[in-house]
């Protein structure tokens, strides 16, 4: 059975789309970020990057939401477009815009607005611009069909998915007003049980939520070691 370390963030939803989705097996490990729990010695065994999500099936540890969505379709052979050079090309390109720009760059934005100890005005408008660029190639793509890649639903679909569940807090409460074509597809993935299923995850455990000297340290360890 699949081991799948979890978290209730973006990355980790992607991967627990497809898990649902699939109806494969898994057990659920949850990995309390805000704890400090993906820096003990048993997790970076499993993911030196102590970042979540992971999976570890059987003697195969697969580190990496988009690495891992890839790993799952390709063992399955489900949610991929036709096996021709061209779609496959697609799908490549779309989950690694994904993976290289839309979460790096939101996950950013998100920091510098809400988190970033201290204003950081040119840093802000940095991940701003690029945000907005990111999910506009995205949006320019939606418009004009139903899908990211091909003519079906697929992993590069769930991987963004994963990221377009923050865009209100990304760009504020019209934040949709603006996506579209975005929005009808995360509205269709919303509609899909597998995708209610995996939000109702983060209940079965109690997730830390408040952002304390702990949870801070946890998740921004670059401020405290230059600090000291």
């Amino acid at each position: 059975m699949i081991k799948f370390y979890y978290h209730p963030s973006p990355n980790p939803a992607k991967v627990a789309l497809f898990l649902e989705e699939a109806a494969l097996p898994y057990e659920l490990v949850p990995v309390d970020t805000r704890k400090g729990e993906q820096f003990t010695a048993a997790y970076l065994a499993i993911n030196p990057n102590a970042k979540t999500p992971s999976i570890v099936d059987g003697d195969t540890v697969v580190f990496d939401s988009n690495a891992i969505l890839l790993y799952l379709a390709d063992k399955t052979g489900k949610f991929l477009p036709p096996n021709t050079p061209k779609l496959r090309g697609e799908l490549l390109s779309w989950l690694m815009f994904v993976a290289s720009g839309v979460g790096p760059y939101s996950g950013q934005a998100v920091h510098f607005k809400h988190f970033a100890p201290e204003k950081l005005e040119y840093a802000e408008k940095r991940y701003t611009y690029e945000t907005d660029r990111h999910w506009g190639i995205i949006e320019a793509r939606l418009a004009k069909r139903r899908y990211l890649v091909g003519d079906s639903y697929t992993i590069a679909d769930m991987a963004l998915w994963g990221w377009a569940r923050v865009v209100p807090f990304l760009f504020g409460e019209n934040g949709w007003a603006k996506l579209p074509g975005t929005k009808r597809l995360f509205d269709e993935i919303n509609a899909r049980p597998a995708a209610a299923r995996a939000e109702a995850l983060k209940d079965r455990f109690a997730f830390k939520s408040e952002l304390d000297e702990e949870a801070r340290r946890a998740l921004f360890p670059h401020i405290h070691a230059k600090a000291s």
